[in-house]
C-alpha cells in the first residue's frame, strides 16, 4: 500500500541533459557506474538503455522516499542496480562497504527532483503551502522552520547573502524577525508572501518569483549542500579508474563556481606561490578537465523542460 501511495505522488520526471551525460560518462558498455544523486532514476535508466543493459549502477540518494520511488520506477532493471540511502558525500563509505575498489564513472545531478519540488510536501516549492522543512534527509536535526524562527537578523541576512546572493538580504531578514515576533512562520506560502512584500515591487525579477533566492538559501543551509559538494568531489576521485569520468550538473552559480574551482585545483600540477623558484609542494594533476566551459542544455531541451534552463555540466577525467 505504501509503495502505491508513493507511485501516485510521484510526478513525471524529466532528467536533465541525458544525452550529454551518456556521451561523456560512458567509457565501457559493461562498466560499473555510480549515480550519486539517484532522484527518481532518470539518469540511471538512460545509462542502462544506452549500454544495452550491460552496465551496472550503484544508485545513491539521501532522500529515502525518493529511493523508494526510484526502486519502483526501475524495478525491471533491479538486477543491474544496487540502491543505497546515502548522501553523495558518503560515496567512499558506500563503495568500501560494497567492496568496490574502482568504478568507470560517476554522475551527480545537484538539482532538485520534480518529486521534491512538487510532491514531497516539505516546503521546497514557493508556490505551495507546505510546512517549512526543506530537509532532503529526514535524519538531519534542523529544518528550515528552525532556522527561520530561531536565527538572528544578522544570521539570517548572512545565509541569504552567502547562499542566495540576495541583494535585499538584510531587509528580508528584518521582515522575517518582525513577523515571527507576532507568530511563528510555519509554511512555505507564508515565507514566500513575506519576501514578496519585503522587496520593493520595482525590483521584483521578471522571470522568477522574488522569493526564489531566499528559498534556495535556506535549502542550502539546511542541507549543508556546498560542504557536501566539496566533500563528494574529494572522495569521488580516488574511486575512479584511470580514464574514468566525473560528471557534475549544477543549477545555480554558487554550485557551478565551486565545481569549477575544485576541478581546477585537481587539474593543477602545482599549488606553490608563483614567486617560488621551483615547486616544493610535489602535487600532481589528478584530473583532466574535458569541459573548459560548462555545457548547457539545448534550446530544444529547454523548450521541452523549462526547469533545465539553468543547468550547467562539467566533466573531468581521472589521470
Amino acid at each position: 500500500m505504501e509503495n502505491a501511495i508513493l507511485e501516485q505522488k510521484a510526478p513525471a520526471h524529466i532528467p536533465v541533459m541525458t544525452q550529454e551525460v551518456i556521451d561523456y560518462l560512458i567509457t565501457r558498455e559493461d562498466g560499473l557506474y555510480v549515480d550519486a544523486t539517484l532522484g527518481l532514476g532518470g539518469h540511471t535508466k538512460s545509462i542502462l538503455n544506452s549500454t544495452n543493459y550491460k552496465s551496472r549502477i550503484i544508485g545513491l540518494d539521501v532522500d529515502e522516499e525518493a529511493i523508494t520511488i526510484a526502486g519502483n520506477n526501475l524495478s525491471k532493471y533491479k538486477s543491474n542496480i544496487i540502491f543505497r540511502n546515502s548522501n553523495f558525500s558518503d560515496i567512499d563509505r558506500v563503495l568500501l562497504d560494497l567492496e568496490r575498489g574502482e568504478v568507470d564513472g560517476i554522475v551527480a545531478d545537484l538539482g532538485m527532483s520534480s518529486f521534491q519540488l512538487d510532491s514531497s510536501g516539505r516546503g521546497f516549492s514557493l508556490i505551495r503551502d507546505e510546512q517549512l522543512d526543506m530537509r532532503m534527509d529526514a535524519r538531519l536535526r534542523f529544518t528550515a522552520f528552525d532556522l527561520i524562527n530561531e536565527m538572528s537578523v544578522d544570521e539570517i541576512s548572512k545565509v541569504l547573502k552567502v547562499y542566495g546572493e540576495e541583494r535585499w538580504s538584510r531587509r528580508i531578514a528584518k521582515r522575517i524577525v518582525s513577523t515571527r515576533n507576532d507568530k511563528p512562520i510555519n509554511t512555505s506560502a507564508e515565507l514566500a508572501n513575506l519576501v514578496f512584500e519585503a522587496i520593493p515591487k520595482k525590483f521584483h525579477p521578471q522571470r522568477i518569483h522574488p522569493a526564489t533566492k531566499t528559498f534556495q538559501a535556506f535549502r542550502i543551509a539546511v542541507n549543508h549542500e556546498l560542504d557536501s559538494i566539496e566533500e563528494f568531489i574529494g572522495k569521488a576521485i580516488p574511486f575512479l579508474k584511470t580514464g574514468g569520468r566525473l560528471v557534475i550538473i549544477s543549477f545555480h552559480s554558487l554550485e557551478d563556481r565551486l565545481v569549477k574551482k575544485l576541478f581546477n585545483n585537481l587539474s593543477s600540477p602545482c599549488i606553490c606561490p608563483p614567486d617560488l623558484p621551483m615547486c616544493g609542494c610535489g602535487k600532481r594533476s589528478e584530473l583532466n578537465i574535458l569541459t573548459r566551459s560548462p555545457l548547457i542544455p539545448s534550446e530544444a531541451e529547454i523548450a521541452n523542460n523549462p526547469r533545465s534552463r539553468s543547468a550547467k555540466m562539467r566533466v573531468g577525467e581521472k589521470l
